[in-house]
């Protein structure tokens, strides 16, 4: 369907592809993988047209119909979620909104002697919407919206009230009702919580039409794709596969490379060491030379590329006392809205709570709650001796000074640390080389977010507070988390939609659900065996 053929591709400097090939044949699933900055977009936006490679082609089958996603979605305004969704459905969104056009002018008074001509024209336009199956498409559309987690009241208001992250997931739906032959989704993951994942999850293996995409969930990508597309150093190798045999062959790979290039250095070593010694006799001449022949004509073996990869390590946490943290007979609400009646709940030492609940359910209140970022309305919340708190919260990077840099700003919080000791924290957390003279107003949510998160876990505290902390990492980012998190002696609470990160960390896990609060010994991966499902919102 679509073939990329010797693809050469230069950005300013940087040169993303060189004479790069891959293709994408019907019914496959892709999972397109690489570093920050690799070009996984500038592959997207070739094959839609949006850009053109310096070099080579990209050839697309006649009539091939193409869906693309992507984290820049623009202005929505002034319809509902519903209509806007369906406009990306082609001629029947016209039509629908003409019905609409029709039935708003029935009831004004202005237009009454016009009434039989448009209940003339209503007739057509009705007629013309069946034949194209709106109904049907009406109802599709409210499915796959209610699939990512709208309520009906969200998807019949105004898409303009509604926040970039659920805008995200309008996007989203337009491209899932289209279903055209092909989908290109650049990040569909991000800001979808578990129930509306696995619902995408689902929604994406019965799809029959060819899939490119990226994601930061691992787990996500594991259970869709069986082909992986590798970006790195300007090429595409191609993994046939999921994700986790993607990770292990290139490991393997690279283990094979590694021992290649090593044997090949000490031969090498070996026959230099020889000329060196005998160059200068002449009864050796004949021998020297033709060792200096065969070494010009080896075919050297390149190390593997490696991966930017630093491991961060928690310094030691002084120990808390045995009770972090105490909530006792919490009442909390929002107006008429109730969140918890009587909640008692406690964290000991070098507990693991995850917080497992449905949007709404109250999860960052618990979390605001235990930080002393809001207030019960009744109860108490005490935090126990020797505790010290990190919390990180889904705003976190709203208290970050736009004008400092991100250096200035790791110096702000630690002027005793050593400039190395911060750069090495930096780099951690993605900001190498230039990066780190960024000013916080230029920076991403993303690099916000890992700012933020790097300031807090530098002077350690022992007991951490975390609401969706891997929301804009990418993999790699998120392993080295969730290797230092497995290696920290604290405590932790903390609520994410990654079931990687959840089964990885937790070791207790509380459940909110409409029913009450549910308390599980045993981690995330205990809880799904348990409850045989993945999430409180895919229980019956």
């Amino acid at each position: 369907m679509i073939r990329l053929d010797s693809i050469s591709k230069q950005n300013g400097k940087q040169i993303v592809f060189i004479e790069a090939a891959a293709t994408l044949l019907k019914g496959e699933k892709i999972g397109l993988v690489g570093p920050n900055g690799a070009g996984k977009t500038t592959l997207f936006r070739m094959i839609t047209g949006e850009e053109a490679p310096d070099e080579g082609q990209v050839s697309i089958d006649r009539g091939v119909t193409i869906g693309y996603f992507s984290q820049d979605v623009g202005e929505m305004s002034g319809r509902s979620a519903a209509a806007e969704v369906m406009d990306g459905a082609g001629p029947v969104s016209a039509v629908a909104a003409e019905l609409k056009e029709i039935e708003a002018a029935f009831v004004d008074p202005e237009q009454a002697d016009n009434m039989d001509s448009l209940i003339e024209r209503y007739g057509e336009v009705q007629a013309r919407f069946e034949e194209l199956g709106g109904y049907a498409l009406e109802g599709r559309a409210a499915e796959v919206l209610a699939g990512l987690g709208f309520s009906q009241e969200m998807i019949d208001g105004d898409v303009g009230k509604l926040s970039g992250g659920w805008k995200m997931r309008v996007a989203l739906a337009r491209i899932l009702l289209m279903r055209p032959d092909v989908m290109l989704l650049d990040e569909p993951s991000n800001h979808l919580d578990i129930e509306s994942l696995i619902w995408l999850e689902q929604f994406l293996k019965g799809y029959d039409g060819a899939l490119m995409m990226t994601s930061h969930d691992r787990a996500f990508m594991n259970r869709i794709v069986t082909k992986v597309v590798e970006i790195d150093g300007g090429a595409l190798t191609t993994y046939s596969g999921d994700y986790e045999f993607y990770a292990q062959q290139r490991a393997l790979n690279e283990k094979q490379q590694q021992a290649q290039f090593e044997r090949q250095q000490a031969m090498l070593a070996k026959e230099i060491a020889f000329i060196e010694r005998f160059k200068a006799r002449a009864s050796h001449a004949a021998q020297v030379q033709s060792r200096v022949k065969k070494l010009d004509k080896i075919e050297r073996v390149e190390p593997p590329r490696r991966r930017q990869s630093v491991a961060f390590d928690f310094p030691p946490a002084p120990r808390s006392g045995e009770d972090v943290v105490s909530l006792k007979a919490v009442h909390k609400g929002y107006g008429s809205r109730r969140i918890y009646e009587g909640l008692d709940f406690h964290v000991r030492r070098r507990e693991r709570w995850c917080v497992m609940g449905v949007n709404g359910a109250g999860k960052s209140t618990l979390l605001k709650l235990v930080a002393g970022a809001t207030d019960p309305d009744t109860g108490s919340v005490s935090v126990g001796g020797s505790v010290k708190m990190g919390y990180f919260a889904q705003h976190a990077m709203d208290v970050l000074d736009g004008e400092r840099t991100v250096f200035e700003t790791l110096e702000d919080s630690f002027p005793q640390a050593g400039q190395g000791s911060l750069r090495t924290l930096a780099g951690c957390f993605g900001f190498s080389g230039d990066d780190v003279e960024k000013r916080c107003r230029v920076l991403s949510g993303g690099e916000k977010a890992r700012l933020a998160m790097a300031r807090m876990l530098y002077d350690p505290p022992n007991f951490l507070v975390l609401d969706e902390p891997t929301n804009h990492l990418d993999i790699g980012t998120k392993e080295m988390l969730i290797a230092a998190l497995a290696a920290y002696e604290g405590t932790m609470l903390f609520v994410s939609h990654d079931r990687h990160f959840l089964a990885a960390l937790s070791n207790r896990v509380l459940e909110i659900t409409p029913d009450g609060v549910h308390q599980y010994g045993g981690g995330y991966t205990e809880y799904v065996a348990r409850t045989g499902q993945e999430a409180p919102g895919l229980r019956n």
